[in-house]
């Protein structure tokens, strides 16, 4: 990950879940809530809207991703 949180959604859903993993909580992707290809990231039972998964993610929607399923940017890059 870059230090302005340049990563696309395959990559978010890949480092939650990676995260997930390690600390023991349920990670799934629950396509079509939403328009087009949106879809919603549940984390444990916190849930997150993830948008096109091949498009960049911009810095202020990644902070507010992360705050919806209660992780911090530290935590996920540790």
């Amino acid at each position: 990950m870059c230090e302005h949180n340049c990563v696309n959604g395959h990559e978010f859903e890949r480092l939650v879940r990676k995260y997930g993993r390690r600390n023991g909580v349920a990670v799934s992707f629950e396509p079509g809530h939403g328009k087009g290809s949106h879809g919603r990231l549940y984390f444990g039972s916190r849930f997150t809207t993830l948008k096109d998964r091949r498009k960049e993610i911009g810095p202020g929607l990644f902070k507010a991703m992360l705050d919806q399923l209660g992780i911090s940017r530290r935590e996920l890059e540790s």
